[in-house]
């Protein structure tokens, strides 16, 4: 297919009913203009693949919920058009929406980006009013003629990609549903951009019959006004608590006094924005190369629930046959050459993954350093000891030992607080080359600490693709990754060298992945707790400072998700 002239994105997650009305709309535009339609699922729970795969357009998957900000950078990252056009998944676009669009870019050359009139449409008449009020949804109209914006809204929003190219991606910190694209389209003027407001490329935002009651509107409208909130503060713009319990009394008193149903959802969406205010000031954001999360899953509840979780997902991979594909995988697996390496400490738990890291079909050679006296059941493996300094300082130095004549197909690095699952070398190997990974990592049970979500495990999955691969507990490179990526840089830490990797990754083609079918249990030790936060992050700051690395933000996308083999 020659490269379209807009590609139309919806983002969506869990409304597959109202994604399918959207689509259904978008087919039916009446024109000649080449284009293609994109869905991107932020982790959606419902069947909205199966609503894509059925219309017939293309479905790109998070694999888990992000931001509504990560799914239009991701369905820019995905398209090649010159124009991407972003329509929400609750909008019913009239056939002559997507011309009135391009042709309004076409006669504006030198704007950036593009909004429309957005339309209220309850489909089930709507709560009733007095008639005061704005409409209880996200609406626009600026009027009968184009006329210069200083905002227009997402349900409804064209850009340009030189735009993107000049401003950068959209916030994906942006996690509530209010002010996701006003903070792009503020850069965007900023920059000396403009936005142009088409009158013509109007649609409609949809509610159902069931969703345009007085209660859902309701809660949506609580949602809304603490997103609204957020934003506000996010931008030093939030007014007092006083002024705020002044505006939630006078939806009181306008309900009271009007007899006015709509003042209800006013008032929720007051009370949202009080309840945002009571919460303590936003701690400032965190460097770019965190993942914002401590990983910490050591809370008596959290340790509850996600042992429940964990006994979920091995019911899902029984039932989907996760483990007995692997197993078919690794016995069909041609041979290959394996080092593993790993330095410990006294207590470690690598003694008991010795048998998981055996194999009777690859050639394997296992080269341990040891922080203390070598621990008996690790003497034959074991070649340095009393090792000083930091993990990719003595992973050198034991890559430096290893270096004689053995030329390994896979190196692993692992660390001595997991424990493996069975016959995982095998497995693990075979899943890397059956899917042609260059740089992988088993995935971790849920009960594991670990501050990057996207690595822990998936149910009924083998394999997903990935932008990201951690730099531990458990860390596979293939013979060409390791090539250009080993010896590591003299760091104690590596904070961020994960980051960096994936840099690399994106410029060499390499795909990454993470193998759900093995997950690996890490639940022993807290990420940092036997070394300093402080430290490790100024270790970071300083080796990133002049190298490509993939923003935190960024590391949880998953590029696609394989439930079967090839």
């Amino acid at each position: 297919m020659d490269t379209p002239a807009v590609t139309v994105v919806v983002p969506t997650r869990g409304r597959s009913a109202y994604l399918e009305v959207t689509l259904d709309s978008l087919l039916r535009q009446r024109t000649r203009t080449p284009h293609e339609i994109l869905v991107v699922d932020d982790g959606s729970p419902d069947d909205t693949r199966d609503v894509a795969a059925r219309a017939g357009v293309r479905c790109v998957s998070h694999g888990e919920r992000r931001s509504l900000n990560a799914a239009r950078n991701t369905g820019i990252r995905e398209s090649e058009a010159p124009l991407v056009a972003f329509v929400d998944d609750d909008v019913h676009a009239p056939a002559g929406w997507l011309d009135a669009l391009v042709r309004g870019a076409e006669r504006n050359p030198g704007a950036d980006a593009f909004g429309g009139p957005i339309r209220a449409r309850f489909e089930g008449g709507g709560p009733r009013s007095c008639g005061r009020e704005e409409p209880p949804i996200t609406t626009l109209d600026l009027g009968l003629e184009d006329c210069e914006a200083e905002v227009v809204w997402g349900a409804n929003l064209a850009v340009r990609r030189s735009a993107v190219e000049r401003v950068g991606w959209f916030d994906e910190s942006i996690v509530r549903p209010h002010g996701d694209e006003e903070e792009w389209l503020e850069r965007l003027r900023a920059a000396g951009g403009r936005i142009v407001y088409l009158a013509e490329a109007g649609l409609d935002h949809r509610r159902t019959a069931a969703d345009a009651r007085l209660a859902p509107l309701a809660r949506s409208a609580y949602a809304r006004g603490r997103g609204a909130r957020a934003s506000d503060r996010r931008r030093d713009r939030a007014p007092g608590l006083r002024s705020e319990m002044r505006v939630l009394l006078g939806c009181g008193w306008h309900t009271l006094r009007r007899a006015c149903p709509h003042g209800v959802i006013m008032a929720a969406h007051s009370s949202g924005r009080v309840v945002e205010a009571l919460r303590p000031r936003d701690v400032p954001p965190p460097e770019p190369f965190l993942s914002g999360d401590a990983g910490d899953v050591s809370a008596p509840w959290r340790r509850v629930k996600r042992t429940l979780g964990e006994a979920a997902f091995e019911l899902a991979d029984l039932a989907a046959g996760t483990r007995r594909e692997t197993d078919r995988l690794a016995a069909r697996q041609q041979p290959v050459r394996v080092l593993v390496l790993g330095v410990y400490r006294p207590g470690s738990l690598l003694a008991d993954a010795l048998p998981a890291l055996a194999s009777e079909r690859h050639e394997t050679r296992i080269v341990l350093g040891s922080m203390g006296e070598a621990d008996p059941r690790l003497a034959d493996q074991t070649v340095a000891t009393g090792l000083v300094g930091g993990k990719f300082e003595n992973l050198n130095r034991l890559l430096a030992a290893a270096d004689g004549g053995f030329d390994p197909d896979w190196t692993l690095l692992v660390d001595d607080d997991v424990e493996l699952p069975e016959r995982f070398l095998d497995g693990f190997v075979a899943l890397c080359e059956t899917f042609d990974l260059q740089l992988a990592q088993p995935a971790q049970t849920l009960r594991s600490h670990s501050a990057w979500k996207v690595v822990r495990r998936r149910p009924a999955s083998l394999v997903r693709e990935t932008r990201f691969v951690e730099i531990g507990p458990v860390t596979g490179f293939r013979r060409e990754a390791a090539a250009e990526l080993l010896p590591f840089p003299e760091l104690r830490f590596g904070w961020g060298l994960d980051l960096h990797w994936a840099a690399v990754a994106a410029e060499r083609g390499w795909r990454l992945g993470v193998v759900d079918a093995l997950p690996v249990r890490h639940e022993t030790g807290m990420v940092a707790a036997g070394y300093s936060r402080a430290d490790a992050i100024d270790e970071a700051r300083q080796f990133l400072a002049d190298r490509p690395y993939l923003a935190g933000s960024a590391a949880g996308e998953v590029v696609a998700v394989h439930r079967r083999s090839p």
